[in-house]
């Protein structure tokens, strides 16, 4: 897996459980950035591509914990503000 800058830990970012899968916690034009800033964890394939996953049927509540994880971790990363993360991303998620 590529440097996270909001986990170490190789286990699923929620369950702790291996495999996991790399998930990109921003998407469309703001990946590339993502992947630059270090917006990167690793998730199970069911906490992934699973019903509840961020990229299942149900998984939009984990969607935005994810990015709200993302932006404070940038945030304390970075040391930049909040106005800073919208000019990059486009909107806050705090």
């Amino acid at each position: 897996m590529k440097k996270s800058i909001i986990t170490n830990d190789p286990g699923c970012f929620v369950c702790g459980s291996m495999p996991t899968e790399v998930h990109h916690i921003m998407f469309g034009k703001n990946r590339k950035l993502a992947d630059q800033d270090g917006l990167i964890v690793p998730l199970c394939p069911e906490h992934h591509r699973g019903t509840f996953g961020v990229h299942g049927k149900y998984g939009h509540d984990l969607d935005i914990r994810l990015k709200k994880t993302a932006e404070t971790a940038w945030l304390k990363e970075t040391g930049k503000t909040t106005e800073d993360w919208i000019k990059r991303y486009g909107r806050s998620y705090l």
